[in-house]
């Protein structure tokens, strides 16, 4: 090794003792007799001081130094002087008195401070992503990666479960995303595809006995890109035999809980998670992911509204919709402008406006362009039915159920950004469960799975299958945390007749289906246990536990929003010889 320690390791004990260092210039500090450097590696930053009296040679080179050069230096560990330490630094005590100096490699000047955490446009950063990797933030979330999913791996073995890798390279099937597709230059006309998930191949394990599997699986799926998406992406892959929805929902409650108090500094506000049925996330939060690390849950006003004078609000409820809203403290002093400004966020959700009300002191006292349409009673009633209180702002909107859930957990989500609501150090976990099995397509006139076409039905809702399949349950659930799905999974359908009953409901052609799935309907008449399982979202988990505001900073070599690598700079164009000999021509459709 060409160094003895590394430069977060030096403490106060070390002192006196003759060390080898060897890393990156962080900073340099030239005072004439003296020259400071502050030296990184992964693990830390140490200071060296280079003393020109005492060796002149020495001091001659490390003068020529600059940041992200690579050095290498010999010297004694002694302490810093009386009032010289750095307490922000752990190797803040000592200093290293070098006596030799070694330039391993120079560098050219770096296209952004690698020493310090500046804002830098994404595209450079992308462009130069080993430089970006080189900044301390950058190597803190890629270790916390790291740790993340050791953890995972010591907790799962210990508790019976079985690592195992599944092909990369699979059959296409419909997973509710584009596929991949990977050209057979031996079978000509014929593809694999990426795995968007390796759905069918754990349940395939559980036919073969292994009963506890997981597999930290990359997954691959050509959609839009946002904030928390990737083309490529990894995910904890998960699943159980000989279980019920409970028996999985507590382990994954028990390890993420251990995990989140073990391996980061995030205070975990939500023990045990809470359960919270689709219907009730939808009426509380206006989405099936909520944030509940703040209030401002959503409250239904419908009785109070449908009496009132407002007609556009009494003609929603005599039409069956709702009349629902938020109190948003401390906001009732806000101008036209700002309402509107809420209110072009509530249209961007699909609602075609808003309403408000302002609460000032007095007893059913509010400023509002709709307040005459109600009585002082029923003014009185909706504060406090909404738990308002004086300088509080009431949003409320009527619509379908669908656009109120909407819009309302748009202006949720937008109000407690602007006040500061959502404590970045506070995890919340929360689970989502009792999901509708179906949705119905209105465009193809069929049902589609609300989760995936393996998931069960509730047992008790079997019949529904045949008689009302839009009432029925599917034994899914959802993990949410801080406002974003991170996890989701189901108890599977392990009976050959439910599967192709669900085939038969959602469209999918006899044929067709034994062309997909044979493998899997013919699976299942081998003696396939009851099952489930879950797949968390390891880059959205880290994300959350890294306080980012998207994976790709958890991500050592992502793409960019548009599915590009400008570093390396991919998609490219193959060669003619590699395309001809996977029988492939491109067409310019432009």
């Amino acid at each position: 090794m060409l160094k003895t320690h590394n430069c977060g390791e030096l403490r106060v004990e070390h002192v006196g003792q003759e060390v080898t260092l060897a890393g990156w210039v962080h900073r340099w500090r030239d005072q004439g007799g003296l020259v400071f450097l502050d030296l990184r590696d992964r693990w830390g930053v140490t200071q060296i001081t280079i003393n020109q009296e005492s060796a002149p040679d020495v001091h001659a080179a490390a003068r020529e130094a600059r940041t992200e050069w690579v050095i290498q230096v010999k010297g004694t560990v002694i302490r810093r002087p009386d009032g010289m330490s750095n307490p922000d630094l752990p190797t803040g005590e000592v200093e290293l008195d070098v006596t030799a100096f070694n330039i391993l490699n120079r560098a050219k000047t770096s296209p952004f401070y690698i020493n310090k955490d500046d804002k830098v446009e994404e595209v450079l950063r992308m462009r130069y992503r080993y430089l970006d990797l080189r900044r301390p933030r950058m190597q803190h979330n890629i270790v916390l990666r790291h740790n993340v999913l050791r953890f995972i791996r010591n907790y799962l073995a210990e508790r019976g479960f079985v690592e195992i890798e599944t092909p990369i390279l699979f059959k296409t099937t419909p997973e509710g995303a584009r596929d991949y597709l990977v050209p057979s230059r031996v079978h000509p006309g014929k593809f694999y595809a990426l795995p968007q998930s390796p759905q069918q191949l754990k349940q395939l394990l559980m036919v073969a006995g292994y009963e506890r599997y997981f597999q930290i699986a990359r997954c691959f799926r050509d959609e839009d890109q946002r904030g928390d998406r990737q083309p490529e992406f990894t995910q904890l892959d998960m699943e159980m035999s000989f279980v019920e929805r409970d028996d999985v929902l507590d382990l994954i409650e028990d390890m993420f809980t251990n995990l989140v108090e073990e391996v980061t500094d995030r205070e975990l506000v939500t023990k045990p998670f809470p359960r919270l049925r689709y219907d009730e996330a939808m009426l509380r939060y206006g989405c099936d992911k909520p944030d509940v690390r703040y209030g401002m849950e959503i409250v239904d006003i419908s009785g109070i509204a449908g009496a009132s004078e407002f007609r556009v609000f009494v003609e929603n409820v005599q039409a069956g919709n709702p009349v629902r809203g938020i109190c948003v403290p401390g906001c009732g002093s806000y101008s036209r402008k700002q309402v509107g400004e809420l209110e072009d966020l509530a249209k961007e959700a699909g609602a075609k406006g808003l309403a408000w009300m302002a609460v000032e002191e007095g007893e059913g006292q509010v400023r509002s362009s709709i307040a005459k349409f109600f009585s002082a009673e029923q003014l009185q009633a909706i504060i406090t039915q909404m738990g308002a209180g004086p300088g509080d702002l009431l949003l409320l909107v009527s619509d379908t159920h669908a656009i109120v859930c909407a819009s309302l957990d748009t202006l949720r989500r937008a109000m407690a950004d602007r006040l500061g609501l959502a404590d970045p150090k506070q995890i919340a976990f929360c689970w989502v469960i009792d999901f509708p099995l179906f949705e119905w397509n209105e465009d193809e006139t069929r049902w589609d799975p609300s989760h995936h076409l393996f998931t069960a039905p509730m047992w008790e809702d079997v019949p529904l299958l045949d008689t009302d399949p839009g009432q029925a349950r599917g034994q899914q659930y959802d993990l949410a945390c801080n406002g974003y799905e991170i996890a989701g999974g189901s108890i599977r359908i392990h009976d050959r007749a439910i599967q192709e009953k669900i085939f038969g409901l959602i469209g999918l052609d006899v044929d067709v289906a034994k062309e997909r799935f044979g493998h899997m309907l013919e699976a299942f008449e081998f003696g396939t246990p009851p099952h489930g399982g879950i797949a968390p979202g390891v880059d959205r988990l880290v994300m959350l536990l890294a306080g980012e505001p998207n994976i790709r900073e958890v991500i050592a070599f992502p793409k960019t929003q548009q599915a590009a690598d400008l570093m390396a700079g991919a998609p490219s164009e193959a060669e003619p010889g590699q395309l001809e000999e996977l029988h492939i021509r491109v067409i310019d459709t432009e």
